[in-house]
């Protein structure tokens, strides 16, 4: 007997989407970072790699490691100045991101 999947309100793309930004968000360093860029991002301050390594109390290496995941759960977003990196907090994924789990909390 097969089951009817008409009945699941989530799509597929809402699922991975809610555990590929949870996984990225499953680090507490990961939700600093981002909550820093983010604050930085309210007030108009461009954040670059030295800027979160000059914050936070971790290597370099440490600090690029936790940003890539957060951009390639598409938390973040790199613009390339010159020779630096500025992070963006992306507010799509972020709002994709929360509608997922309202439509998740309702069912």
């Amino acid at each position: 007997m097969r089951l009817r999947k008409d009945y699941d309100e989530m799509q597929e793309k809402e699922i991975l989407l809610m555990a590929q930004v949870s996984d990225a968000l499953a680090h507490p360093a990961r939700i600093k970072i981002f909550r820093y860029i983010m604050q930085q991002n309210k007030t108009r301050t461009p954040v670059c790699n030295k800027d979160l390594v000059n914050e936070f109390d971790y290597s370099q290496a440490t600090i690029s490691q936790h940003v890539k995941k957060l951009v390639d759960a598409d938390l973040l977003q790199v613009k390339k100045q010159d020779r630096f990196s500025y992070y963006y907090v992306h507010l799509g994924t972020l709002q994709k991101f929360v509608d997922a789990t309202k439509k998740f909390e309702n069912m």
